[in-house]
């Protein structure tokens, strides 16, 4: 038989033959990928803990993370101990703060009383929130606002010789936004209500008639110290501190933290116990006198849009 016919007919010459094609790479498994990344993280550690020791040897100063908050924007009402001129600046804050509206307040000159309403027809957990703030607020009373609008409450809270009023918001079946007016010559503050938590039963059983302790922490600007000011103002100032109850309100990139704690010592070791309710203020606006949207003067005002007014995220206001 002749050779050629026992070639085979799909046989391809070499040299004309295209490139090879690459292998597929094989993906790892989803186990060994987290080996190696919990392995790339112990040694990173490692390495970290290598080099602050190395610096802690040689004398070295302690390195200090960069975080928003050290590296804000500066802001020439903002209080610094280092500053050149914090002795003046201290000296004309307090003489400020000695005529300001909440000044009669600080001085002692009168106890609060505290008005808590909402609309005529409040929806369950926006009465248990007000009921939940005039256990804490010494003083207080809530009330239905029925069809009375903000400025007829305003004046027969006045009448009725009252301090303060807090008007409380909903939308959507939730508390939502907190009205807060010093009476009788203002101002007026208006905050956004966020992640409202409700305390349980047992919580709730630890809630006493005693006035508790105020701390307002991390307002450091002008306008921060005017809010602080205005918040503490609604709380009596003579705590009672047998019901060892305190409220505290923090400052943290413009969001006030309220919180409510339960205080025990235990071998001169204080232990805190949180009672609730938990929520979060974000301040909208400060009006000069009281509540008028239309033709009131503001201090300060959120725009509408955020990004008009936070051009930068290190930039704070409170």
């Amino acid at each position: 038989m002749d050779s050629k016919e026992m070639e085979p007919e799909n046989e391809v010459d070499e040299s004309q033959a295209g490139p090879e094609l690459p292998k597929l790479a094989r993906k790892k498994p989803k186990g060994l990928l987290r080996q190696e990344k919990l392995r790339d993280l112990k040694n990173k550690k490692k390495i970290q803990k290598r080099d602050r020791k190395l610096r802690k040897a040689s004398g070295d100063p302690k390195q200090v993370p960069r975080t928003i908050e050290n590296t804000r924007e500066p802001d020439s009402t903002v209080l610094h101990s280092d500053d050149e001129d914090y002795d003046q600046k201290t000296q004309d804050l307090a003489a400020e703060f000695e005529h300001d509206e909440f000044a009669d307040y600080y001085s002692n000159l009168y106890k609060p009383k505290v008005l808590i309403t909402y609309k005529e027809k409040p929806l369950r957990k926006v009465r248990e929130f007000g009921k939940i703030l005039t256990e804490i607020v010494p003083n207080s009373v809530r009330i239905f606002r029925r069809d009375a609008s903000v400025k007829e409450t305003i004046q027969a809270a006045i009448n009725k010789g009252y301090t303060d009023l807090i008007i409380i918001n909903e939308d959507r079946n939730e508390p939502n936004g907190l009205i807060l007016v010093h009476l009788p010559d203002g101002p007026t503050a208006y905050f956004r209500l966020s992640n409202v938590i409700f305390p349980n039963k047992r919580q709730r059983k630890e809630f006493t008639d005693h006035r508790p302790e105020v701390i307002t922490t991390n307002f450091t600007t002008g306008l921060g110290k005017t809010v602080a000011r205005m918040l503490g103002a609604v709380f009596h100032q003579d705590a009672e501190f047998k019901g060892r109850h305190v409220v505290t309100m923090h400052n943290q990139r413009d969001y006030i933290f309220f919180r409510h704690h339960r205080y025990k010592f235990l071998k001169n070791k204080p232990y805190l116990r949180e009672l609730g309710p938990k929520f979060t203020l974000r301040l909208q606006y400060l009006q000069e006198g009281l509540y008028d949207p239309k033709c009131g003067e503001y201090r300060w005002i959120m725009t509408d849009k955020r990004h008009k007014i936070e051009t930068s995220r290190r930039r704070f206001f409170l």
